[in-house]
């Protein structure tokens, strides 16, 4: 599969929650996955979107994920690639890498 289709969405808010005490924001776990995703796959492309559960969201599918997290239906940050889930909450890099690769990624030694 062509890796440059490949879309991450990390769904989140500025205030962390009340369950991931000493986890980092959503913000800051965007922003780690971005450059921890560019390390790794140095110069494979794929876009990675942070989308603010507060805010107004004009796409219907991301508010309605949205809605599902202020709703407690997941815990955030959320992290989906191609819109499937890959992880909520406190992230780990492992499943990401292990979704990256499965569109066709390939790790730099």
């Amino acid at each position: 599969m062509d890796n440059s289709t490949v879309l991450i969405e990390v769904f989140g808010a500025d205030l962390i929650c009340a369950s991931c005490a000493n986890a980092p924001s959503a913000r800051d776990t965007y922003e780690w996955l971005e450059a921890a995703i560019g390390r790794k796959y140095p110069g494979q492309a794929f876009n990675i979107e942070y989308i603010d559960i507060d805010s107004e969201i004009e796409d219907d599918r991301k508010s309605n994920i949205a809605e599902q997290v202020r709703n407690d239906e997941f815990f955030y940050p959320l992290v989906l690639i191609n819109e499937d889930m890959i992880g909520e909450g406190h992230i780990q890099l492992k499943p990401v890498f292990n979704a990256l690769e499965k569109h066709g990624f390939v790790a730099e030694n």
